[in-house]
């Protein structure tokens, strides 16, 4: 029998989910992928992979997915790292470049800009910004690069404090799902596998590769900011977020 591929997200918040793949022995007979979040969702999308860690954005282009776990990347309160940067204030910002490498936060600050903040700025890549911010700019980050850029801008706005605010419900920034059912014996597995990541939380930070912060700063960001369960509230929040993008 061939093994099952999964792909995962290459971000200190899926740690505890690597770490527990990897090191628990609860899992035999996969191979693991590690990629930004896009790639990671291409990958589901063209059957290179069975088991994906997929942005919550790109599940309006997968038909008939099937959630494999109940543990998630979400946030009941600010993340800390999906940051709008911006150096003024939300009514006078002309345009936002946009971290592609995430569909999902992409989807999120327009969802924001339009129904909550009720702005309409120019939307460019980040791969458009040629060296500083103009004033009147703001910019979109995601993941390991966020941290520490907070205090250099005069506004920093954290996206699922903002999602929060807005409607109430936590956020969802990516799910496990399969494109088929899997074996039983291996879904079974694969989640006890992750659920003893997640306890071993601390110990899954030595498996971060040249860190840029602490190791105590990233025990407390997977322990406080990052909420793992996919819980009923949760779900409502997804399935809200959807709703936004249909």
């Amino acid at each position: 029998m061939n093994p099952i591929r999964i792909t995962a997200i290459s971000y200190y918040n899926t740690l505890p989910f690597i770490y527990g793949l990897t090191h628990s022995g609860l899992l035999s007979g996969y191979e693991l992928n590690l990629e930004v979040p896009s790639v990671s969702a291409s990958k589901i999308i063209s059957n290179e992979a069975e088991i994906g860690l997929i942005p919550v954005g790109a599940l309006t282009g997968i038909p008939d997915y099937h959630l494999v776990s109940n543990l998630c990347i979400g946030a009941d309160k600010e993340v800390k790292s999906v940051l709008l940067l911006a150096n003024v204030a939300l009514p006078e910002i002309k345009t936002i470049y946009l971290d592609t490498d995430s569909l999902t936060s992409v989807s999120l600050v327009r969802v924001l800009a339009k129904k909550y903040w009720k702005i309409n700025p120019h939307w460019k890549s980040l791969s458009e910004l040629k060296g500083k911010l103009s004033p009147d700019d703001g910019m979109v980050l995601i993941g390991d690069k966020t941290f520490g850029l907070s205090g250099k801008y005069p506004f920093c706005y954290d996206l699922a404090g903002e999602w929060i605010k807005f409607t109430g419900l936590p956020f969802v920034f990516a799910v496990w799902i399969s494109r088929q059912p899997l074996p039983a014996e291996f879904e079974k597995s694969f989640q006890s596998a992750l659920a003893w990541g997640v306890e071993h939380r601390e110990e899954s930070i030595n498996m971060a590769l040249n860190p840029h912060i602490t190791d105590q700063e990233l025990i407390s960001y997977l322990k406080n900011d990052i909420s793992y369960n996919l819980d009923e509230q949760k779900k409502k929040g997804m399935e809200l977020f959807l709703k936004f993008l249909s």
